[in-house]
């Protein structure tokens, strides 16, 4: 395992405005490996990553990218309503400048949660670079058990404590965020998304991990993703974990990565 490694910040140039990107390089990195790119949930940024990505890059020995989505944490704000395909479109946008500009050839995709779909459509839209996918706690399609934690947390940010604290990582962005979530998770137009019909187009190896207790979807979605990817696939289901197995178990995420991925080079 690596020494923990200083990050470097950049500002990638997107549609959507300027997007912030940080890298962890780990110390003592033996030959060339693709990066690991980290892509943040429903209400995330780097921030919120807090100290996986160093740990990540620590264990693994590969570089770690996260970066703030348009509208998240430091990048450039955003108004309006995310179109209904946003999942899909991540692919072509932002994590395509990121690649442009960071000269990012063969890379890993790692997802949480919404960013977990993101994350196979982004494998599935370059199958010659992506050497393998991760997806955490992520959504495949829309679930009852979904809409009904997500009612819950918009009851819970109806409480001007719990909005400030999501405020001290989004800023003035925070209301587009929740609106961004929750108006989006709750729409009609939102209610047909799923992953099936991408699934078969991801010919990588993938991981699949999701907490038993997950207040935002239930064994069913990684079951999809993992019946459905068309190349080599693992899924583990993690015991008495919520939505944040990374955050809520993150030595057990650590060695289930860095094992899922020491044969690939």
């Amino acid at each position: 395992m690596s020494a923990t490694p200083a990050p470097e910040d950049f500002h990638i140039a997107t549609q959507h405005g300027h997007v912030l990107a940080r890298r962890w390089l780990p110390q003592g990195q033996q030959g060339p490996l693709a990066p690991i790119v980290l892509l943040h949930d429903s209400l995330g940024c780097i921030a919120l990553w807090r100290d996986f990505p160093a740990l990540l890059a620590g264990h693994t020995g590969r570089a770690v990218i996260a970066y703030d989505r348009p509208g998240f944490g430091q990048s450039a704000p955003r108004s309006g309503r995310l179109a209904a395909d946003f999942v899909a479109r991540e692919a072509d946008e932002a994590f395509a400048a990121l690649r442009a500009q960071l000269q990012i050839g063969v890379f890993i995709v790692f997802g949480h949660s919404v960013g977990g779909g993101m994350a196979v459509h982004c494998a599935a839209r370059y199958p010659q670079d992506c050497q393998a996918l991760i997806t955490v706690a992520a959504q495949a399609f829309v679930e009852e058990r979904t809409r009904a934690g997500i009612r819950q947390a918009q009851a819970a940010f109806a409480n001007p404590e719990e909005r400030a604290r999501l405020q001290r990582y989004h800023g003035a962005r925070t209301d587009w965020v929740l609106e961004a979530w929750i108006g989006t998770w709750l729409s009609p137009q939102f209610a047909d998304f799923s992953l099936l019909a991408v699934l078969p187009q991801v010919r990588c190896p993938t991981l699949v991990l999701h907490g038993s207790e997950d207040e935002y979807g239930s064994a069913a979605h990684p079951r999809l993703i993992a019946g459905h990817v068309g190349g080599p696939v693992q899924m583990q289901l993690l015991t008495d974990t919520h939505h944040v197995p990374h955050r809520e178990r993150p030595p057990q995420v650590l060695e289930l990565v860095a094992g899922f991925l020491a044969g690939i080079r």
